[in-house]
């Protein structure tokens, strides 16, 4: 979860100067490079631009403040390109300067940059609220949103800021991605695009700290003793929170000490407002259904481009529903996606051509900021020609291209992968009658990890690594196909639907989709290392399901032991070549520690269990013709 702060901060460039302490109490500091490639950009922009701090008046009278960067050669015609951040905007200070995000043509075509706290965070007055919602109709002229602090703000900078062409561009990553897309709801007129970048969307079904009912606890507890301080007074520097000693044996000890939730809550985070929150609110209540965006990206007036990466751990789920509900909820406006093989933020600056083991065969990033960003901000702020860009950019992994659709999901032909006996995969339904299945016995007390090796920090390679460390866990079944005799090309959502059944009232499924790699594959050289290829098992989706929200994430249910049960659920979207010799492998288990909390295989308020309400359970996975549990596949090209 570090890695997050860490590529928030410094990869997104989002706004903040200072590194994150790491959660074992080591102290994190910018690789050499990075340090002097960030200083180097920062004096070249103190030479070309001026810094003007505000302080902009909202609706109902407090100031945010807002650090804007204007060309020293403006002459009226430079648009305006904005960051809103709950991170901090700094430096502070009207002589010191900070790396502008994005292209360098921004700089050579005089783009002003403006930086601004979002309310209530470092140097803004107010009140801060996570994910703060977004509700429609104000019964009051003064209330206020995160979409009326930001036309506010437009509104003061295209009237105050000297040489400003009257347009302006919002682009964000992550939690600033939840900003810039909430930015576009009731558009001010001089916002011409927005670019939501693996935007925070709905932090219950998809978005960082819960997949599907299931609490992300690593990256939700590392996350909030840094973020979730209070701050009462305005502030450059607010309290970085505890530093927690994580042992000598990494992440897994540490959380399985503290375990349950309801230990890690008393020990750690009793005065943390939002954990407490998330403590309280176990279902998709009123609570949540507020904090998820989706449903009020309306009276959207401008252009969206929105922006994710395949293998981001974090708001994958963000990019792809934000960009589906502006195209349902704005069907008239100019709607773009762009998807690349990208860990969180990984397009906004830096090598990216490999990402874990994986060499992609070219720099999609530097392709992405020149050839996409650039142009599609230029033609809607400046009036350049307008770009070519289809409806949906997707990076093609497994052939390693880029692929334009004029829709997403693309229209596909949809093949079913069914589970068989013997561990095997095929395209036909299993013959087995009855309720064969496959069994694993789910133990609370020993879960799954879901790296090879111990961590201190929750790892972005988790999810493109190789999976060979689970194939002989008796508690992970794995099924795989015989080698393709042809290409098979994927594309959209993935859909597991399993028969299942359980000793317990409740578990969770973890459903891996794995592209192995033959025996000849040849090795890989990333970053000078060796990487041996062979039959290795790339992850190219996997997600988990909190069993009891199968039917309601709103009013979960019991399973009734030992009944056969269906359970479907959606994995995030794919765009992916099997390659002819390749296998296809798919796992499934009920543990993903500590990346997800552990669920006691019992129906009940995980949030507040106790030890003594964690049991084992036996787990089947029922594959026969009268249940057959498969993966649904969207198939584009297959040979």
């Amino acid at each position: 979860m570090k890695r997050l702060i860490l590529l928030t901060l410094f990869l997104a460039l989002c706004q903040t100067m200072s590194f994150a302490q790491p959660a074992n109490g080591g102290t994190r500091r910018p690789p050499p490079a990075f340090v002097k490639m960030r200083a180097a950009k920062a004096d070249e922009e103190s030479t070309l631009y001026n810094k003007v701090e505000y302080r902009i008046p909202m609706r109902d009278g407090i100031h945010l403040y807002c650090a804007v960067y204007v060309p020293k050669t403006a002459d009226g015609h430079s648009p305006i390109l904005m960051q809103r951040s709950p991170y901090g905007s700094g430096p502070y200070g009207a002589d010191k300067f900070r790396p502008f995000p994005g292209s360098h043509k921004f700089i050579e075509n005089k783009y002003v940059f403006a930086f601004e706290d979002v309310r209530g965070k470092y140097e803004s007055d107010g009140q801060f609220m996570d994910v703060r919602p977004e509700d429609g109709a104000k019964e009051h002229p003064n209330d206020i949103d995160e979409s009326t602090d930001t036309y506010d703000t437009i509104d003061y900078l295209i009237k105050n800021v000297p040489g400003n062409n009257g347009s302006v561009g919002i682009f964000g990553i992550s939690y600033p991605g939840f900003y810039t897309a909430c930015a576009g709801i009731n558009s001010h007129p001089a916002l011409k695009a927005i670019s939501p970048q693996a935007p925070v969307s709905e932090w219950f079904k998809g978005d960082d700290f819960h997949h599907n009912g299931a609490f992300f606890v690593e990256d939700a507890f590392n996350f909030y003793l840094w973020f979730g301080q209070e701050r009462p007074l305005r502030t450059a520097t607010p309290s970085p929170g505890p530093r927690v000693n994580r042992g000598i044996n990494g992440e897994y000890d540490f959380f399985l000490s503290h375990m349950p939730l309801s230990k890690l809550s008393q020990d750690y985070m009793q005065n943390l407002v939002f954990w407490n929150q998330m403590m309280n609110h176990g279902t998709f209540d009123d609570f949540w259904q507020r904090r998820s965006s989706l449903a009020h990206l309306k009276d959207v007036h401008c252009a969206v481009m929105t922006v994710g990466g395949f293998f981001d751990a974090e708001d994958m789920y963000g990019a792809l529903h934000v960009f589906q509900s502006m195209q349902q909820l704005n069907p008239s406006i100019d709607n773009t996606i762009v998807m690349g093989p990208w860990f969180h933020g990984g397009w906004a600056g830096g090598e990216g051509q490999t990402f874990g083991d994986i060499d992609f065969g070219q720099d999609p990033g530097a392709y992405y900021r020149d050839q996409v960003e650039f142009p599609f901000f230029d033609h809607y702020l400046r009036g350049a020609p307008k770009p070519d860009l289809p409806k949906a950019l997707m990076f093609e992994t497994g052939s390693n291209k880029w692929d334009r659709f004029d829709k997403w999901p693309p229209k596909v032909n949809h093949k079913n992968l069914y589970l068989q006996a013997e561990k095997g995969l095929a395209w036909s339904k299993p013959s087995q009658s009855g309720e064969a299945a496959d069994s694993y016995v789910s133990d609370p007390t020993h879960p799954d990890s879901f790296t090879a090796e111990p961590i201190f920090d929750r790892p972005r390679e988790y999810m493109i690594a190789d999976q060979r460390f689970n194939e002989s866990k008796s508690d992970v079944l794995t099924y795989e196909t015989q080698p393709l005799k042809s290409d098979l090309t994927v594309a959209g959502p993935l859909q597991a639907n399993l028969f299942v059944t359980t000793t317990g009232t409740d578990s969770d499924f973890v459903v891996k989709v794995i592209d192995v790699l033959p025996p000849d594959a040849p090795d890989n050289t990333i970053q000078g290392k060796t990487v041996k290829m062979s039959n290795y098992e790339m992850l190219l989706r996997g997600d988990i399901f909190r069993g009891k929200f199968r039917n309601s994430f709103t009013t979960p249910e019991a399973f009734t032991p030992g009944k056969v049960t269906p359970l479907n659920f959606t994995l995030n979207d794919v765009c992916h070549t099997f390659k002819a010799g390749h296998r296809i492998m798919v796992q499934v288990q009920s543990s993903w520690f500590p990346l997800v909390d552990i669920n006691p295989n019992k129906f009940m308020d995980i949030y507040h269990a106790m030890p003594d309400d964690f049991q084992k359970a036996t787990i089947q996975i029922v594959r026969s013709s009268k249940y057959p549990s498969h993966i649904d596949f969207g198939v584009l090209q297959a040979g």
